[in-house]
């Protein structure tokens, strides 16, 4: 039994980062159910670049499947330019009852071997982006009477990440922002959660840094379709949770995951291992 997307007809998602990879992906799957997509981010020309993706290619890609779309270029460490965006979006479609925090910085490092610069960005985009963009809907979403605040971000169920120490604690700040979000908003109809592959996603990330092989990954489409089934649980019901993208999906009644595969057989639980000791998953 396949996932049954829902119909997210007239509904709006305000995304960060969705140039390329997850993001983008997440926003054509999200375009596909019907909702209009707020396309943000930092890449506006590719023309000189290696990496192929805009904010605007991936606005064009939603408008091609028939939904409204929006650029809006972002810094998500930047507040003024946080407050501006959503101002922005909420000017161009009245509502906007989604917010997808996908942004993320990402860096592989021991304590000895990571800059105090680089341990800055990544505390600046992955937590402190999380947080702006985050707060910056509150208001909007009480007024409209309730929504989604989505986080791409792990279960937090670790309490060190050896060889890795920055990244692990950016991105399970974004997941302890998330978690406590549901807490101060369960009463306002405004679920707030988050979601983790369990296993490594073919991205410019993983390639770049050499997190394994094809036989190592899978497509972000998996990542984009959990994220649709998280889109159709009542926010009433639902909130307050950190997932992996594979339990959200078997709860819906998905048992081949081969589909999602780039070569034949089921990856490691890599990222699930990046932070729970015992792993995730099947291999």
């Amino acid at each position: 039994m396949g996932l049954t997307p829902p119909d997210l007809t007239g509904r709006t998602a305000f995304i960060t980062g969705t140039t390329r990879g997850i993001g983008k992906r997440i926003a054509l799957s999200l375009a596909d159910a019907g909702c209009n997509v707020v396309s943000t981010g930092k890449t506006v020309d590719d023309s000189d670049s290696e990496l192929e993706g805009t904010i605007h290619k991936t606005v064009e890609a939603c408008e091609d499947r028939g939904v409204e779309a929006h650029a809006i270029e972002l810094d998500v460490r930047d507040a003024e330019n946080v407050e501006a965006a959503v101002a922005e979006a909420i000017e161009v479609f009245d509502e906007v009852d989604i917010v997808i925090n996908n942004a993320s910085a990402i860096q592989l490092a021991s304590v000895e071997d990571l800059p105090a610069n680089r341990f800055d960005l990544l505390t600046e985009v992955n937590v402190r982006g999380t947080y702006l963009i985050s707060r910056a809907f509150i208001p909007h979403l009480r007024e409209i009477g309730g929504g989604h605040v989505l986080t791409n971000a792990p279960p937090v169920s670790v309490d060190r990440s050896p060889g890795q120490a920055a990244y692990a604690w950016s991105k399970m700040g974004m997941t302890f922002v998330t978690l406590s979000l549901a807490g101060e908003l369960e009463d306002d109809g405004i679920a707030a959660n988050a979601f983790w592959p369990v296993t490594a996603i073919e991205t410019r990330a993983t390639r770049y840094f050499g997190m394994g092989t094809e036989d190592d990954w899978r497509s972000p489409e998996i990542v984009a379709d959990a994220v649709l089934e998280l889109l159709d649980r009542d926010p009433a019901d639902f909130t307050g949770q950190a997932v992996y993208d594979e339990d959200v999906l078997r709860e819906a009644g998905v048992s081949d995951f081969s589909e999602y595969n780039l070569t034949e057989g089921d990856p490691a639980p890599t990222s699930a291992r990046m932070f729970e000791a015992d792993g995730h998953g099947s291999e």
